[in-house]
């Protein structure tokens, strides 16, 4: 399915973080609906609001199918769009990798018949997500972790191994946080690796041009701004925030408008 998409969602809210990265206004453009979740857990204590709950994603994904609509992964929706068989298909995303997703999140895909892309750190296997200076620390998947979510039919694909800005990086980390990551989810799945997600969904055109160049075949952004269009081709895929809040009425409206535009956001502080 494809619909006028107006990119947004904050990976993480202004008042968290000291500043953050204003894009110019971009136009809609026609691009598949991708919807971004993080982690599926207990969301009360969540300063960022990326948490959904089990029952709001169950709830979330019974939507979708009651519209005739399915969850796919972005391998699955853009392989689809490229053969003009991409009605009906809306792109599901988790990014970071989160633990919580084999136990929570994955029963429910294959309750509804859908697949997702799990965007992994290669670089903190089994570590926590403490590049976040607030909230509580989050568990991420370990080695064994990705390879059963690939084994369950899930895409594994790239966010770089440690999750940091990668438009302040210097040349040499860009790769090996670009490059190396993908040769490392390779190794650890014995699959491609096709995708790359951007940390705090920040994207400039270097960023951008050094994912190609290590051989991804498209890559996910939140808000790209003036990076959206033909020249980024499917490099700078906007994606919608899918959170706790978003009920049947509000689905509604992000699937009909593509959602109020949102903002990315720069880290105050990454822990590398």
């Amino acid at each position: 399915m494809t619909v006028d998409l107006t990119p947004t969602g904050d990976h993480r809210r202004p008042e968290d973080h000291g500043h953050h990265a204003r894009h110019a206004t971009a136009p809609a453009s026609r691009a598949p609906w991708v919807a971004m979740y993080h982690s599926v857990a207990d969301p009360a204590d969540d300063p960022y609001r990326i948490t959904v709950s089990p029952a709001r994603l169950d709830a979330q994904l019974a939507w979708l199918r009651r519209r005739g609509l399915r969850g796919v992964s972005m391998e699955q929706l853009l392989a689809a769009c490229r053969q003009g068989r991409g009605r009906g298909l809306v792109g599901l995303t988790f990014d970071d990798g989160y633990r919580d997703f084999l136990d929570h999140a994955l029963p429910l895909l294959h309750r509804h018949d859908c697949t997702a892309t799990v965007f992994v750190l290669p670089g903190r296997l089994g570590g926590d997500n403490a590049w976040d200076p607030l909230g509580p620390r989050k568990a991420l998947l370990d080695a064994d972790g990705v390879r059963r979510a690939a084994g369950h039919g899930m895409e594994i694909a790239a966010h770089g191994l440690t999750h940091i800005d990668l438009t302040r990086a210097d040349d040499r980390t860009l790769h090996r946080e670009v490059a190396g990551s993908r040769a490392a989810l390779a190794e650890l799945t014995g699959r491609g690796v096709h995708g790359f997600c951007y940390p705090y969904g920040l994207v400039d055109r270097r960023v951008l041009a050094a994912v190609r160049t290590a051989g991804y075949s498209y890559a996910c952004a939140i808000d790209p701004g003036p990076l959206t269009g033909p020249s980024a081709g499917p490099f700078a895929l906007p994606r919608i925030h899918i959170g706790q809040n978003d009920t049947a009425w509000r689905l509604r409206l992000k699937q009909a408008t593509g959602g109020p535009r949102g903002r990315t956001l720069r880290p105050a502080a990454v822990t590398a």
